[in-house]
């Protein structure tokens, strides 16, 4: 039986040498996990109890690589680390969290924890948007018997795009 060398890290050195490639930003690190799933740097971390639920998951994926969800728990808690996960590296969230003007901020601090996210789209009682709730509304803000209508960004005051704006002319 003939035995195949093997290297670890230590066995080999790279030495720094001049580069003609301009900038890093010019470099592509993108590799293929499967055929249909691409990443932008080949990371992957491990589908480990100790390493990777929703929150490794979500920084892995901002950072271009993926974190597999482990199986150490029931289908119904992977389904909701799952979508905990798309909901916050989604680009356009098909179906946000709403709440109404006159929610307290103690029900808004409860469905923050419930929900992962940290911004909610306000709506009036026809389900019209009025405003937007975000972190910076509420982060200081002690009073937990305040409404969101007295915390909220009016919808005036929001930035918005036409319905048919692509993701491109958006960013």
């Amino acid at each position: 039986m003939k035995l195949q060398e093997g290297l670890t890290y230590d066995d080999v050195l790279l030495i720094p040498q001049h580069s003609f490639i301009n900038h890093r930003s010019d470099v592509s690190t993108e590799s293929y996990l499967t055929r249909k799933i691409k990443l932008q740097i080949p990371f992957v971390s491990a589908n480990m109890d100790t390493v990777t639920e929703s929150e490794m998951a979500i920084a892995m994926a901002r950072e271009g690589g993926i974190g597999i969800i482990h199986r150490f728990m029931t289908v119904a808690e992977q389904v909701e680390q799952v979508n905990l996960v798309k909901r916050h590296v989604g680009f356009v969230v098909e179906s946000p969290y709403t709440i109404t003007p006159d929610t307290k901020l103690a029900k808004v601090w409860a469905l923050l924890r419930k929900t992962g996210v940290n911004s909610f789209i306000v709506v009036d009682e026809k389900n019209h948007v009025v405003g937007m709730l975000g972190k910076r509304d509420y982060k200081f803000e002690s009073n937990r018997n305040k409404t969101v209508f007295e915390l909220m960004t009016p919808l005036k005051k929001l930035i918005l795009g036409k319905q048919k704006t692509s993701i491109k002319e958006a960013k």
